[in-house]
């Protein structure tokens, strides 16, 4: 490389608008690692972003920022950059420092902004000591200079701010190295130069590959540690694009007990780990109590509370069929985390349940307002202030998929309790085909605090053998002239016509017979005619489901039309659910995993340091101030002058003190006069 074109570029990297520019990338990018949360699952990018800018984010890495090759290398240029900026100022920051200035000649002196002309009355003498004595009591540190023209003292305090320069650059260099090394660059390095690569898939800790595991004494990581209650682990786990690797701890944890503490309105307060700690090497135990912003560390590894999640819980579900059959519903047991199979006893469906999840405690914002509020909280409605908040625990929820045999798997989120929505109750149950897909939730709500009506009613309308029956019943109790046989056949036939499109399909079925088979002037009227029909079959399939459950049928009023409508628009929408089978959760007996993070930080003492010298730097830079004092002591006059590293408005106050004293000391005049 010639010379000129290194001179050129060591220029380039030492300057400092070269450094402000990376340190301007780095905030932006670390605005994005705030705003973007990290190391999510890569199917929550799909759902959130889109296909376009779900695969252009992640070449920009930005679902990893702090991990990025672009981010370490940048932060790379920065220790460099801010180092060659130090060295290169060094040496003339380090004269500014030692440096008195001793050979200031009077003309530039009389340049200064601060300068004055003192004539002395007391004998010439005299003018040495009382100079001397000032300076040493206003606590300046001088040197003194005898030359031809006369005597010049050159004082100075405060230089030792220009050290917080050394300092506050040196605290960059500190802090971005400790993040080189606790970042992912050692990773990178070693599983280049060791061939390490992440395992892809599902796969036994026992079944990982030897390139997937790292070394016990790895020299930097920040693996996740996944312990239930009960259990014991001494393997980490870190996240590397779309795989993971394993990372040996150098000792065993045991989860013996995990505490979570809740608010009344039910958000977690506090949650903490009970642990029992093995040391593999000496086999020696102790026990430690981990929690929020109180990690525990042991062998150069730093354990933290990182989360917590379901560690097999016991749940125990009675699956409700939609048949038409009156079967009582399957009663079964499953742990979170296993998988089994679930077939009709007739061979009509068969599905391997994945039970993927439990939360005992679920916190929604469930502010009242005119649109559905349990919908708001949990879809999510931008329409209300997000400033009013009411919280409210809608008690356990429960997701688990049913894959048929086709691999095809439907996604579903169901709560545990009734849920109070404008003054009524519903069971909520939610169904998506992907992940990319928000949750779809069917309403089932309540009769007398109990389903079973609305089971009966679906059993009702969805018989084919018992259309005829309600569809009779409903005739007879809506028709104004009973003995006309031809007007009730018609309207026999009419309802269970309205029946068998309703059963396939539910309203959409009932409007695309009405777009494909009466024409566009009349559909508002024959739309109208249908709900109405549906609505009546409703009132009858209701009346018919409580007669064989043996309950008595009350008076009509606005609460139980209210009913009979929301059991309609679940009915409908129960034929778009997926599943055959409604599965509710009846009791469970909870295990919590606790979820640590364990931490090997070599870089962390130097970004204490780092962050110890800039304060100090940052502050020595801002108020330490330099102040230099000249005096010139010549042929029966005195020249003084004073600068400083900053103007502002006590300079000019002391300038005038150290003015007046030296005058009032030598009975001088001043020149030019103070104004």
């Amino acid at each position: 490389m010639p010379r000129a074109t290194a001179r050129a570029l060591i220029e380039l990297l030492s300057s400092m608008r070269f450094a402000i520019s990376l340190l301007t990338v780095l905030a932006i990018a670390s605005i994005i690692g705030t705003v973007v949360r990290q190391n999510e699952a890569f199917n929550a990018y799909l759902n959130q972003f889109g296909q376009f800018w779900f695969l252009f984010f992640g070449k920009l890495g930005l679902y990893s920022v702090y991990n990025a090759s672009w981010f370490t290398v940048i932060l790379a240029f920065l220790v460099l950059s801010t180092a060659l900026c130090v060295i290169r100022q060094a040496p003339l920051m380090w004269r500014e420092i030692c440096g008195f200035r001793e050979h200031a000649r009077e003309a530039s002196l009389q340049l200064f902004h601060h300068h004055a002309t003192l004539t002395p009355a007391v004998p010439a003498d005299t003018w040495r000591e009382v100079v001397t004595n000032h300076l040493a009591a206003a606590g300046f540190r001088f040197k003194v200079n005898e030359r031809i023209d006369g005597v010049l003292f050159a004082a100075k305090q405060g230089s030792a701010g220009r050290v917080g320069y050394f300092f506050a650059h040196g605290a960059i260099v500190l802090i971005c190295l400790g993040g080189l090394l606790d970042g992912n660059l050692p990773l990178r390095l070693m599983m280049t130069l060791e061939g390490k690569a992440p395992a892809v898939g599902n796969q036994l800790i026992a079944d990982m590959p030897a390139a997937a595991r790292l070394d016990v004494d790895n020299f930097s990581y920040r693996a996740n540690v996944y312990i239930p209650e009960g259990r014991s682990s001494s393997m980490g786990v870190l996240n590397i694009d779309d795989g993971i690797l394993l990372q040996p701890l150098p000792f065993t944890i045991s989860l013996k007990r995990f505490i979570i503490d809740h608010y009344e309105n039910g958000m977690p307060r506090r949650f903490a780990s009970e642990v029992l700690i093995t040391d593999t090497t000496s086999g020696e135990s102790f026990e430690r109590t981990i929690e929020v912003n109180k990690p525990l560390e042991f062998r150069g590894v730093t354990l933290y509370q990182s989360s917590f999640d379901d560690g097999g819980s016991i749940l125990h579900f009675a699956a409700r069929s939609f048949a038409p059959t009156s079967a009582p519903p399957l009663e079964f047991e499953g742990e979170v985390g296993s998988s089994m199979t679930l077939s009709s006893a007739g061979d009509e469906y068969s599905f391997k349940l994945e039970l993927t999840g439990f939360r005992p405690v679920n916190v929604e914002n469930m502010l009242e307002s005119s649109a559905t509020n349990m919908l708001d909280g949990l879809l999510g409605n931008g329409a209300h202030d997000p400033a009013r908040r009411e919280l409210r625990n809608l008690g356990p929820s429960y997701t688990y998929k049913l894959r048929d045999a086709t691999g095809q798997a439907l996604e579903f989120n169901n709560y545990m309790l009734p849920l109070q929505v404008n003054g009524r109750w519903y069971h909520y149950s939610g169904m998506r085909a992907s992940q990319m897909e928000p949750f779809r939730y069917l309403r089932i709500p309540l009769d007398d605090g109990s389903i079973d009506t609305w089971f009966g009613m679906r059993r009702t309308l969805f018989d084919p053998a018992r259309r005829s029956v309600l569809a009779r019943r409903f005739a007879d109790r809506n028709l104004d002239a009973p003995d006309d046989n031809t007007l009730h056949e018609r309207l026999t036939a009419a309802a269970e016509h309205t029946l068998t499109l309703f059963s396939s399909g539910g309203f959409d079925a009932v409007g695309k017979f009405i777009t494909a088979n009466i024409p566009e002037a009349e559909r508002d009227s024959a739309g109208e005619a249908f709900i109405k029909i549906m609505q009546g079959l409703a009132w009858e399939s209701w009346q018919m489901a409580r007669e064989e459950a043996g309950k008595p049928i009350p008076e009509a009023d606005d609460s139980l039309a209210g009913f009979v409508r929301d059991s309609l628009a679940a009915l409908s929408d129960s034929t778009a659910y997926g599943a055959p089978f409604y599965l509710q959760l009846s009791a469970y007996e909870q295990r919590q995993a606790s979820v640590l993070q364990a931490s090997r930080s070599p870089g962390k003492p130097l970004v204490y340091l780092g962050s110890l010298l800039l304060v100090i730097g940052v502050f020595a830079m801002l108020y330490v101030r330099e102040r230099r004092l000249f005096v010139l002591l010549r042929h029966g006059t005195m020249t003084l002058a004073m600068s400083s590293n900053r103007k502002t408005i006590d300079v000019d106050e002391t300038f005038i003190r150290h003015r007046d004293t030296l005058a009032a000391a030598l009975q001088a005049t001043i020149s030019p006069p103070p104004q």
